[in-house]
């Protein structure tokens, strides 16, 4: 989808452990933010897009999730539209806000992602992981993770989020067929760990060598404890606008949404494209650009195989030399294509429900020359990338996203 989405104003929370707030304290505070940076209030708004995926689960909370957020600000009377799509929630809401915008139904929308995951039973906030798969089939899916992991795959959904098990299968794939090392892996959370260190509302701030990453508790083989994202608590929230509504905001810097793909994964033939390599390529054609004309990445690295997996997908290189582009340094700040300079979900933090919106934050911020220590010099093009779910061997939801200056 093209579009002519402006985005006028942002919002965020720091990511973390917020046990003594709720989804409404949480989102306020984005809200809050996102209207302040635009110069509007509430009142301005014509409708509202709220992504959340876990909720319903982890506080009880259904039905009415985004009403409920922003009543507690004070925001009654305007549409507002609950978007659940597992980890892709947010940007879905955005996919969704944006097209309104560009329709010309909507002048001015806010587009929310709002999530606790936190919980005094774990159990509990790795079920809300284990949901995001066809449940009907969920035995034969953990038979299947046991087959490939053996013994290492016992406690997935209970002990750590079942997807990791699975990013590790992907990640020893990766290795056997491309001899990929997991000092590459571990290269990936170390530079993660050096941008987050710069990110004041990431949800880990210390910075962490490969050394590091490679002597931290084993999870899922190959896969240590920093190369897998955490469960956290946050909310982040955008304002869009119209291109006459930017003009009569004065936005003296803004940045429109280009284009943003969203498809589901289907039952694929041998050799065929994955979701997010469609995704990125219509995402790449409809913005009229290509990966070499891009500034920074922000992508969906629940898992440091995720990152670099998402190179391979989004043309950052060719398919197979993701552990290359790792060794060349040029994914961090200061290289040709940094890539999630927020720190990624493996530091900022993943609390799913928020991080599509969070990484369009990222964007807009570095573009506007907003983003202090971390700031990539010239940036003007960003890239979202985020995925959520599973069903068969692709991904339940992607979205991937243009901006600009």
């Amino acid at each position: 989808m093209r579009t002519e989405a402006i985005v006028a104003g942002v919002g965020m929370t720091n990511f973390g452990k917020h046990l003594d707030e709720g989804l409404k304290a949480i989102g306020g505070q984005a809200v809050t933010a996102a209207l302040a940076d635009a110069g509007i209030t509430g009142a301005d708004l014509d409708a509202a897009y709220v992504g959340n995926a876990a909720a319903g689960l982890i506080t009880g909370q259904e039905s009415i999730r985004g009403q409920v957020v922003l009543r507690g600000i004070g925001l009654g009377k305007l549409p507002v539209i609950n978007v659940e799509n597992a980890c892709a929630s947010a940007s879905t809401a955005v996919h969704q806000a944006a097209a309104m915008v560009t329709a010309g139904l909507y002048d001015c929308v806010l587009a929310l992602g709002v999530e606790k995951l936190y919980h005094e039973d774990k159990k509990r906030s790795f079920g809300a992981f284990s949901g995001a798969v066809d449940v009907e089939q969920l035995q034969e899916f953990m038979a299947g993770l046991e087959k490939r992991a053996g013994s290492a795959a016992k406690g997935a959904g209970q002990k750590r989020s079942m997807f990791m098990d699975i990013y590790a299968a992907v990640a020893r794939n990766h290795m056997d067929r491309y001899g990929t090392t997991v000092e590459q892996f571990a290269s990936i959370s170390a530079k993660n760990s050096r941008h987050g260190h710069l990110n004041s509302r990431a949800q880990f701030r210390e910075e962490l060598t490969v050394e590091d990453v490679l002597a931290a508790p084993m999870i899922a083989e190959p896969l240590t404890r920093p190369m897998c994202s955490p469960i956290g608590d946050g909310a982040a929230a955008l304002i869009l606008v119209s291109p006459e509504g930017a003009r009569r905001l004065g936005i003296d810097n803004p940045v429109r949404i280009r284009s943003s793909v969203l498809h589901s994964g289907w039952d694929r033939t041998p050799g065929e494209d994955d979701v997010a390599r469609l995704c990125a390529a219509e995402a790449y054609e409809e913005a009229g650009i290509g990966p070499e004309d891009l500034s920074l990445v922000e992508c969906h690295d629940a898992s440091a195989p995720a990152e670099l997996i998402a190179y391979e997908a989004l043309g950052l290189c060719p398919t197979g030399e993701g552990g290359r582009l790792v060794d060349t340094g040029d994914t961090a700040i200061g290289g040709l294509i940094p890539v999630n300079t927020s720190g990624g979900l493996l530091r900022k933090g993943h609390p799913v429900g928020a991080t599509g919106i969070a990484q369009i934050v990222e964007l807009t911020e570095q573009i506007q020359g907003r983003s202090g220590d971390r700031q990539v010099e010239g940036a003007t093009v960003g890239l979202a990338h985020n995925g959520g779910g599973t069903i068969g061997t692709d991904a339940a939801a992607m979205c991937v996203t243009i901006v600009s200056a």
